[in-house]
């Protein structure tokens, strides 16, 4: 059986994934406008494995007993003015959504919520690689700064994330 107090903090984890869907969405939006069709594609793709990770806890709370209770979910940031703002802070989200998980790993740990703790370590790794990834781009796109050619180029290479 999971803790009431833990079900809850999932639910609140599924709201925070789908938001973090929709803020990449909107990211992809000020991408595709801006013409960056490749970026665009590689964020649209984020933002369908955010949906993922918001599934994997939806059905995990029904595994453990629990129901899902869907919250709603705040527009997001929609003012970018460059493509490294942009990347910069989907990097500064990943790490709000690193604390949050970690937060969830030390509730598990505390409650000693052994199928919980497993379950969250998943998202544990998840969230190196999703750090790392954002990480990079940034400071790709700091060293590009603003030439035309270097985004170009990296629009190209993003683009063939599948």
């Amino acid at each position: 059986m999971i803790s009431k107090k833990m079900a809850k903090e999932i639910n609140d984890q599924i709201q925070r994934e789908l938001f973090s869907e929709y803020l990449y969405l909107q990211m992809a939006a000020f991408l595709k406008g801006e013409n960056f069709d490749g970026m665009a594609k590689w964020m649209t793709i984020q933002a369908k494995e955010e949906h993922s990770h918001a599934m994997k806890f939806f059905e995990f709370l029904y595994d453990r007993g629990e129901n899902v209770i869907l919250q709603k979910i705040d527009s997001p940031k929609n003012d970018f003015k460059s493509v490294l703002e942009v990347f910069k802070y989907a990097y500064g989200h990943e790490l709000t959504v690193t604390k949050n998980i970690n937060n969830l790993m030390a509730l598990a740990k505390k409650e000693n919520d052994y199928a919980s703790e497993s379950f969250l370590k998943w998202y544990v790794d998840e969230q190196v690689e999703e750090e790392a990834s954002f990480d990079k781009i940034v400071k790709i796109l700091q060293k590009i700064k603003d030439s035309g050619n270097g985004l170009i180029m990296l629009d190209k290479q993003l683009g063939k994330r599948e």
